[in-house]
């Protein structure tokens, strides 16, 4: 008797069933904002797509929704190419939003010290 580990058959899907994969990828933020970003990547980001942004903000990180709002060629050298797009912050929950505002006005108040 065969050991069946699933809790549902699969289906063979005949043709083609589109989709797609998160890959966690690292980026560098260049600029920040309440509402967005302009990030450094080493991928190009597809216009309007949707992502989601882990970002280090001193000892919180937060998780971030943002769409893709330009995308183009940064830098080329003969080892890689740097993009750069900016990214619209959408559907942030309120203690996101927060913890945002908190360390943006953390940074001005520091660099005016």
């Amino acid at each position: 008797m065969a050991d069946n580990r699933r809790d549902d058959d699969r289906i063979q899907i005949l043709g083609e069933l589109p989709g797609d994969a998160t890959v966690h990828q690292s980026i560098s933020v260049r600029e920040l904002s309440r509402t967005g970003a302009q990030i450094e990547s080493t991928f190009p980001l597809q216009l309007n797509s949707l992502h989601e942004f882990r970002l280090a903000l001193g000892s919180q990180s937060i998780i971030v929704k943002g769409r893709v709002v330009h995308s183009h060629i940064h830098e080329i050298d003969p080892d890689s190419v740097v993009y750069r797009a900016g990214i619209e912050f959408i559907d942030m929950p309120n203690w996101v939003a927060n913890a945002l505002t908190q360390f943006l006005d953390n940074v001005k108040t520091g660099r005016q010290a």
